[in-house]
């Protein structure tokens, strides 16, 4: 398991830069990290402050620049231990109901989902893997089902 911490200052400058040096150490490697990436974020609210972190225009805004930099990212994230949850609610706009969890705005949602299925798809055919299998899992876990004519459409 690889742990990512992010301090709060990091969040006010949009700095990426330790959370990339240290994805850059395992890039090489990354099928011996694959789904073992976790987010330790730590942020100072001000007490009484309800929003989760996904919610804050700050947290979210360094997460827009990470997957920037790192499209592919979501092959590394701790998929059973909700990481590629809590990754796309930094990128989808989303409410958070304290019952039923995180609830994403379903356009853009479906928008992302499809986004990183080519992204992630090409970075795969870039690395002469064949990642059906991966990217149907990773979409599977946001609520759909890709059919292999998808991949047969766009030559994957």
């Amino acid at each position: 398991m690889t742990t990512l911490s992010i301090p709060t200052e990091a969040f006010y400058q949009i700095d990426i830069t330790e959370a990339a040096a240290q994805i850059a150490a395992i890039a090489p490697q990354w099928q011996q990290h694959e789904q073992s990436l976790t987010f330790d974020i730590h942020f100072e609210q001000e007490e009484g402050d309800p929003r989760e972190l996904s919610e804050i225009p700050e947290v979210r805004l360094w997460f827009v620049r990470l997957d920037a930099r790192y499209p592919w990212l979501p092959l590394l994230l701790d998929w059973k231990g909700g990481e590629l949850a809590r990754y796309f609610a930094m990128l989808v706009p989303h409410q958070f109901h304290p019952k039923d969890g995180i609830i994403y705005n379903p356009e853009a949602l479906e928008l992302l989902v499809m986004h990183k299925a080519f992204v992630v798809t090409d970075w795969l055919q870039s690395q002469g893997i064949e990642g059906r299998s991966r990217v149907k899992a990773m979409t599977q876990l946001m609520g759909y089902e890709l059919e292999d004519g998808f991949f047969d459409v766009i030559g994957a």
